[in-house]
């Protein structure tokens, strides 16, 4: 199954924490936080099924904004594809939000991921496109 959502990544930040009567509560950045329940209700409008159980393998492709500071040629470039982005954020933390954002909905947890594959990309239409495949019992796809 594929899907794409478009919505510009946003990278898992470090949390932030607050003091409280109980202790010490720990939560999200807004824009990871707001990143994760728009992703939530994407995910909602286009797929419809119960969460996916059992071995996944996932294939991510992020797709970014290029920096307005490049030169045309530059430009041209990154949207070919000839040049990736090798700058922050960092693939992982771009995976790790995504992940946790369609917990429970995609599927029920994202340790059932047995296999990652993610790449970054530049674009005009910022997005993330997932294909998720399921593990049969006997190791296959």
């Amino acid at each position: 199954m594929k899907i794409i959502f478009n919505i510009e990544p946003v990278e898992q930040a470090r949390p932030r924490a607050t003091k409280t009567w109980k202790g010490i509560r720990l939560y999200d950045p807004k824009k990871v936080s707001t990143y994760k329940k728009q992703l939530g209700m994407m995910c909602k409008f286009q797929y419809k099924d119960k969460p996916l159980t059992g071995p996944l393998i996932v294939s991510l492709k992020f797709y970014r904004q290029v920096q307005s500071s490049v030169s045309k040629k530059e430009r041209e470039l990154r949207l070919s594809g000839i040049h990736r982005p090798i700058v922050k954020p960092d693939t992982d933390n771009y995976i790790k939000s995504t992940l946790d954002g369609l917990n429970g909905l995609l599927w029920e947890d994202d340790n059932q991921i047995v296999k990652i594959v993610a790449e970054k990309y530049y674009s005009d239409h910022p997005r993330v496109e997932i294909e998720v495949e399921e593990v049969n019992e006997d190791g296959n796809t």
